[in-house]
């Protein structure tokens, strides 16, 4: 990221993978480390994208695929030129559930739409931003839906698509950081959640100096 002076991460994967869980232990890492960390996610890092949260992953009905994309794209837009922007400005460390390879993924590979398309119109909105570093942590999609299952708090529109959606995703999830090699970590979501921080923390390292 050349707008500012801190270090974005974000972390991708399908639903499921883990990327809580490894926020929270990178976060606590970072901030014993001395720096400042935001936590920050997509859709619903700020107030309007909070409204736009509650639209595309809650709303009672369909949504046709185009007007969810151009949603996710109007969030995000809003989001790094408030959110990510300003808090890299000020030597931060950004660290973000989801990112425009969200939308690549969900809305390019799972709702059939052309992912290129999906990809411009993101970079466009937000002025061709990308993170220093992009997180994948892949994860078998039936093995996903297990970790799911065990979770007491109800689907939202997304983690409630058949499974066939889901490979759909990680297919496109695993393209793009084929792609994009210098971008990307891909570690495998199976492992123990401590194997996963260890390898992050390695590579972040690196990036901070």
């Amino acid at each position: 990221m050349t707008a500012g002076r801190g270090v974005w991460i974000t972390l991708e994967g399908g639903d499921g993978s883990g990327k809580t869980t490894q926020a929270n232990l990178l976060a606590g890492w970072l901030t014993d480390a001395g720096h400042g960390v935001l936590r920050t996610r997509e859709p619903g890092g700020s107030e309007v994208g909070e409204l736009i949260r509650n639209i595309v992953l809650h709303h009672r009905g369909d949504i046709a695929p185009r007007a969810e994309a151009l949603l996710y794209a109007a969030d995000r837009a809003h989001h790094v030129a408030t959110v990510v922007r300003p808090a890299l400005d000020r030597g931060e460390v950004v660290l973000q559930d989801r990112y425009l390879d969200s939308s690549v993924a969900y809305q390019g590979a799972g709702r059939v739409l052309d992912g290129d398309e999906i990809r411009e119109l993101s970079l466009w909105a937000t002025e061709g931003a990308l993170p220093d570093l992009t997180v994948l942590l892949d994860l078998d999609p039936e093995a996903a839906r297990e970790r799911l299952d065990s979770d007491d708090k109800p689907f939202d529109r997304l983690e409630a698509e058949k499974t066939e959606f889901h490979s759909r995703v990680r297919d496109a999830y695993l393209r793009l950081a084929d792609a994009e090699p210098e971008r990307f970590l891909v570690l495998d979501a199976a492992a123990s959640a401590d194997e996963i921080a260890a390898a992050i923390r390695v590579r972040v390292e690196s990036l901070l100096g």
